[in-house]
């Protein structure tokens, strides 16, 4: 403790109040699991049950598509869908398989105003980033369009970007990239549906074509499936002048290692 802190009784009696409120707080709400509404022992916590569910994409995995492999083929090595159809994303690093506990955050946050989530899941994307974020020179999320952002009142990939620039200190660009077509919920399309659903969705502002132009930026969404909705919204950051794009994302659906 520094002594200017140690000498000064606003200082203790504010960590006191704080103390005392805390404690309130956990009386009235006591932390429970983010999971399974189990009790923990802190508040945006997971319960080891719940925490056993957790597939972590760790390496050894693809350079380009954050494809975990089932043994490690050596630095640098690519997979055989990076080979064959290079994503128009420069990378993608996810958190975990969309599954168990992983698949129970994205939904909270999603489908049930979970908003109090974003700030665990996104110290989680900080991590997977392979380093990434603190590489980036701007922030930015999957935005909605217009209208579903008012029925919902919120864009889960906005609240995970606005945490993860908070967490790194970047340049968090909310507006930069919008959604000009208002197109149909990609749950249930398969992947050539939903590659037409969101062509030419997304588009750059005059202002955002400023920001962005030659930087490294990090694009935020909660999971990808088939890579349709940040591939859109990749193209249009790439046509503004974007110099690298990186998804980043909660969960990824798939079936297993490869």
């Amino acid at each position: 403790m520094r002594g200017e802190e140690a000498e000064n009784p606003g200082w203790r009696l504010g960590r006191g109040l704080r103390g005392l409120i805390a404690a309130a707080v956990d009386a009235v709400y006591p932390p429970v699991c983010t999971g399974c509404g189990r009790m923990v022992g802190q508040h945006r916590g997971v319960c080891p049950a719940c925490w056993a569910t957790l597939r972590l994409i760790e390496r050894p995995y693809c350079e380009v598509l954050g494809l975990p492999f089932s043994h490690d083929l050596g630095a640098g090595i690519l997979s055989a869908d990076a080979i064959a159809n290079p994503p128009v994303f420069d990378r993608l690093r996810s958190v975990a398989i969309h599954d168990g506990i992983a698949r129970s955050l994205v939904h909270g946050l999603k489908y049930r105003d979970r908003t109090d989530l974003a700030i665990m899941m996104a110290g989680w994307m900080v991590r997977a980033s392979d380093g990434t974020v603190e590489a980036c020179d701007a922030i930015l999320p999957v935005p909605l369009h217009a209208y579903r952002l008012w029925g919902r009142g919120f864009n889960q990939s906005a609240e995970l970007a606005r945490a993860i620039a908070r967490l790194s200190g970047k340049p968090y660009l909310a507006t930069a990239l919008i959604r000009t077509k208002r197109t149909a919920r990609q749950v249930g399309l398969g992947a050539a549906a939903r590659e037409d659903n969101v062509r030419g969705a997304f588009a750059v502002t005059e202002a955002g074509k400023t920001a962005l132009f030659g930087k490294r930026v990090v694009l935020v969404d909660d999971v990808y499936t088939t890579g349709a909705t940040v591939s859109a919204a990749t193209r249009a950051l790439k046509k503004a002048g974007a110099g690298d794009v990186t998804v980043l994302t909660f969960a990824r659906a798939m079936s297993g290692l490869i």
